[in-house]
């Protein structure tokens, strides 16, 4: 009765719910993104209306609304180097700057925020600077493009490991989340422009929003300036002619350029920042290991039995060569054949052994069995190796048959990791592998592979000084070395001066060109020629170690 006198029932309209069940659902609501809220109306009033629910802010978010002066700010400076130092130069002395200006970015920004770097951060950030450094050594376009790949994954990596516990995060939950920062920062490109207004509207006061005014109409009207500045130059050859003496250096695409590349990294480094801040993604690790593990038990039971039928083949044919071949095979066909079918055998490997780890129950016999199948993996690895190994012995050197090598050796080594997580269910595999990789690939970058490419496939020219290693015919591939990027200078201008060779950079290097940059004595003047084109490009802002060394041994010897 007492209830009845304090709490007044009221009949929902149109189906709507009571007020008191409302009030105590909504208060029992939790998580980080409710969906679309519905607003009930009174007794006769109009029917509910679905209210989409607003993006949820974390407390660090708040910050960087209500600090907006301070992280727009440092946007504003990091995209201006970016834009100075990225400005048609690939791999110029300000490369490293760039990077380390990012890292003092974020830096910057995690201080401000609060957020406290943790142990392997230091692991990203000195990768990322070794790449940068390895970037303005060299002159090897893959590498160069391989080099700013590692480095953008290594960032984002970096960033996830200071917010997130990324202590127990797989391959697949790192790769997921690495995907799902770039693609859904997008949607936080409203998140700038809505944080300036918001502090213009209640943080700064009079005098200063004016300013923010001023600024903001500046960045408006300069498009439409440029438009317009256009226009009049082509309507009037008097003033077009007047601009162009005034704007000799400038040219509208490369102010337009200029100002894409620095919008871009404005609003990139923001929503990044601000996607991240807000922590929608789930850190936890869901145990997807529910199969039933006798379907991977069968499946990997049949493989290994062919595996090892396979291993034992290898060992007998290729490693030791005591059993007749197959007809119409001699010895160096058959060992040159099949590398890249075995290193995509062993990618299918790694990839079924992860899954049978990672999506099937527990059992000791798929251990075992997908611990043989990793033995034997060794041995497609081993043989695969081999086979480049000959191959390369008749046919010499390419950057695709060292690359081959090199993914070799690195799934060696993450497959030593894999029987260790096998073994000991606690090991990070993870963290173990990205550590290889980084490293492996950090040695690759700093051996200029162009370099070891002339170098092996020169000496395989001359029959006779060329090493007994190779079996094949002389090389006689000129055409390809002179191709090769400024690393391999050293050891072509060095062969040009042994063969009494003129290292000239000239305007009467045409003449030259009648040996065909196919012959011994061309092609170091094709390679030179490519050379003066390539520096006549570079400046201080450009500035590369591996042209400048092959630049100043021209001077040196020409």
């Amino acid at each position: 009765m007492d209830y009845m006198q304090n709490n007044t029932w009221q009949e929902p309209v149109s189906g709507s719910m009571p007020q008191h069940s409302l009030s105590s659902n909504t208060s029992a609501v939790s998580g980080p993104a409710p969906g679309p809220v519905p607003a009930y109306s009174k007794p006769g009033g109009a029917a509910p209306v679905l209210q989409p629910a607003k993006k949820q802010d974390t407390e660090q978010t708040k910050k960087i609304k209500e600090n907006f002066h301070i992280f727009g700010f440092a946007s504003f400076l990091y995209a201006c180097l970016y834009a100075f130092c990225m400005y048609r130069n690939s791999s110029g002395v300000t490369y490293p700057f760039f990077i380390a200006g990012s890292l003092l970015y974020i830096c910057f920004c995690f201080a401000k925020l609060g957020i406290s770097l943790k142990k392997e951060s230091g692991f990203y950030m000195v990768s990322m600077m070794l790449l940068a450094v390895s970037t303005f050594c060299t002159d090897d376009g893959r590498i160069i493009a391989l080099n700013k790949l590692g480095i953008f994954l290594l960032t984002i990596s970096f960033l996830l490991s200071a917010l997130y516990d990324t202590g127990k995060w797989n391959l697949g939950k790192y790769l997921g989340a690495i995907c799902q920062t770039v693609f859904m920062a997008i949607g936080e490109l409203p998140r700038p422009f809505g944080d300036a207004s918001w502090y213009v509207k209640n943080k700064m006061d009079r005098r200063n929003s004016k300013l923010v005014y001023l600024l903001l109409g500046l960045v408006i009207a300069l498009p439409i300036f440029m438009v317009v500045f256009a226009l009049l130059s082509s309507a009037d050859a008097v003033f077009r002619d007047i601009s162009n003496r005034i704007l000799e250096n400038f040219s509208l695409g490369n102010v337009l350029l200029v100002l894409f590349m620095w919008a871009f990294m404005f609003l990139a480094s923001y929503c990044i920042l601000c996607y991240l801040c807000r922590k929608t993604i789930n850190q936890e690790v869901k145990d997807h290991r529910k199969g039933e593990p006798m379907i991977a038990i069968t499946i990997a039971t049949l493989l290994t039995l062919l595996y090892l039928v396979f291993s034992v083949i290898q060992v007998v044919y290729l490693f030791m060569g005591r059993m007749t071949l197959p007809s119409g095979y001699t010895y160096a066909e058959y060992a040159r054949e099949g590398f890249f079918q075995l290193l995509a055998v062993s990618i299918l490997n790694l990839i079924f052994v992860l899954a049978g780890l990672n999506f099937f129950k527990r059992s000791k016999v798929l251990k075992g069995i997908l611990t043989i199948m990793s033995l034997c993996t060794y041995i497609m690895i081993a043989s695969s190796a081999m086979r480049m190994i000959i191959y390369i012995r008749w046919y010499y050197l390419t950057f695709l048959r060292i690359f081959v090598l090199w993914s070799l050796a690195v799934l060696f080594l993450i497959f030593t990791g894999i029987i260790i997580s096998i073994l000991k269910e606690s090991f990070p595999l993870f963290r173990y592998s990205m550590v290889v990789v980084t490293l492996c690939y950090l040695a690759l970058s700093f051996s200029h592979p162009d370099y070891w490419i002339a170098k092996v496939n020169l000496a395989g020219a001359n029959p006779e000084t060329r090493s007994g290693f190779f079996e094949g015919e002389p090389y006689e591939d000129y055409r390809f070395l002179s191709r090769l990027s400024a690393d391999a200078a050293p050891v072509i201008l060095g062969m040009m001066t042994e063969e009494g060779l003129g290292i000239e950079i000239h305007d009467e290097v045409e003449d030259n060109m009648g040996f065909g940059s196919n012959s011994r004595q061309g092609y170091g003047y094709y390679y030179l020629d490519r050379l003066k084109e390539r520096n006549g490009q570079d400046s201080i802002r450009t500035f590369n170690i591996s042209r400048f060394m092959a630049q100043q041994r021209i001077h040196r010897e020409g």
